[in-house]
């Protein structure tokens, strides 16, 4: 059965915090705050690390009950069991790694406009991954589309999407506020001085957020 997944604060990590072995300490503290989804994203790490460290964080969402998405590799995520896998618009086709993972499986697609957003939805994926919003360091090659670029993906398709791309607790609401689920978050998380008490902002900013809307 395909996970119920809450879009609100999903965490996605950068290869800059695997560095050393605090990452795991990172996302634990995140996960036991109220993250409500994970993806593992590392861009230049070789097959068999990818594989070891998306065993370790795994086992960190299964303890806190948490669905991990796996960024690229429709392979790891099979390999790992993980609840899916995040795909580019230069990676594997959708309908491919749906073939590859099951109907079970979550697979989230990246769109930059209306158009892209249509074509994934039409090729079976469960969620879109929108942005950059903002400017960010993560994703240096990105154009910028703005909660503009979030409000038209918003009126174009029925997926739930993400805003990704410089969120911040200054920022939150406001792609909130255009129409998207939730936010893809790095940088205003991991390199948080205190990572607990900040996933609790965003938590409570989901919140406010939600109560308005009801």
């Amino acid at each position: 059965m395909k996970p119920v997944i809450d879009y609100s604060i999903y965490l996605v990590t950068d290869t800059v915090y695997f560095k050393d072995d605090s990452i795991y300490n990172k996302l634990e503290a995140a996960l036991s705050a109220g993250v409500t989804l994970l993806q593992y994203r590392d861009k230049s790490a070789e097959t068999r690390i990818l594989y070891e460290r998306a065993l370790k964080v795994k086992a960190l969402c299964d303890k806190y009950r948490v669905p991990l998405i796996i960024n690229d590799r429709a392979d790891i995520a099979f390999a790992v069991k993980a609840a899916g896998v995040h795909l580019g618009q230069d990676d594997l086709p959708p309908l491919i790694a749906r073939r590859m993972l099951g109907c079970d499986a979550v697979i989230g697609v990246s769109a930059h406009n209306a158009d892209e957003a249509l074509k994934a939805e039409a090729d079976t994926a469960d969620y879109l991954g929108c942005g950059a919003v903002y400017a960010t360091a993560t994703k240096k090659d990105t154009s910028v589309i703005g909660t503009e670029g979030l409000t038209k993906i918003s009126a174009a398709t029925k997926l739930p999407f993400v805003g990704i791309g410089g969120i911040t607790l200054e920022n939150y609401k406001a792609v909130l506020q255009a129409g998207a689920d939730g936010a893809a978050i790095v940088s205003a998380i991991l390199g948080a001085d205190d990572i607990c008490q900040t996933v609790r902002h965003f938590k409570n900013l989901a919140l406010e957020a939600k109560s308005v809307k009801i």
